[in-house]
């Protein structure tokens, strides 16, 4: 996440607990069950149109807007996002990808920080009004690790995050200004969101650590 002087809408992401993890007796696995379902991929879709109304109404249409997805699942809900977008406007929508694959907030013991691998952004982002688009909203690290890669590669006039889910437990001071749900969960539950892009599947779940 980076440096200017414009207006900055801060935000955050989701994660396995390394910590909780680690904890347990050596030996001893790691249980994990579905709790509930969040989300049908019905549910999904209205989300995904209530979210792309909503950006283009905080940001007067599509003039100067961006979508950057954060690698993975970040990725399809932009271009979703953006196909919504362009119905409505009947204009295209600057579209981007941020690949933050060392240390992401959703898995355990990959590293101690988010490291950006590689970029596809491909898009001009000085000027812009940028929205970073994630799956899960958890401590906050990977959306730092972008937000400045964001900032090494341009200016950007404002910078937001929009999230599909908002689960809590933040580290970092950092807020999405476009959220799909947000859930109460406690440290020993995962959020996995399941997109039919990647996972040929379209849900939202509520797992637990047993």
């Amino acid at each position: 996440m980076r440096v200017f002087t414009p207006a900055l809408a801060l935000i955050f992401p989701h994660a396995y607990d390394a910590a909780f993890m680690n904890s347990r007796a050596p030996g001893r696995p790691v249980e994990i069950h579905q709790k509930a379902q969040l989300m049908s991929a019905s549910e999904v879709e209205r989300t995904l149109i209530r979210l792309a109304h909503e950006i283009l109404e905080k940001n007067n249409g599509v003039e100067d807007l961006a979508l950057v997805g954060i690698r993975r699942r970040g990725v399809p809900l932009a271009e979703r996002l953006a196909k919504i977008i362009q119905r409505i406007e009947k204009k295209p929508v600057l579209l981007g990808t941020l690949d933050i694959t060392l240390y992401r907030d959703d898995l355990s013991t990959l590293g101690s920080k988010p490291v950006l691998q590689k970029h596809e952004m491909e898009i001009p982002i000085t000027g812009k009004s940028v929205v970073l688009v994630d799956d899960v909203l958890y401590t906050g690290r990977t959306t730092r690790a972008a937000m400045d890669a964001l900032f090494r590669a341009g200016r950007p006039k404002r910078l937001q995050l929009c999230v599909l889910i908002d689960r809590g437990h933040r580290e970092l001071p950092i807020e999405a200004a476009f959220v799909g749900r947000a859930v109460q969960t406690t440290e020993n539950q995962i959020i996995e969101v399941k997109l039919r892009e990647i996972d040929d599947a379209e849900k939202v779940l509520l797992m637990e650590k047993q």
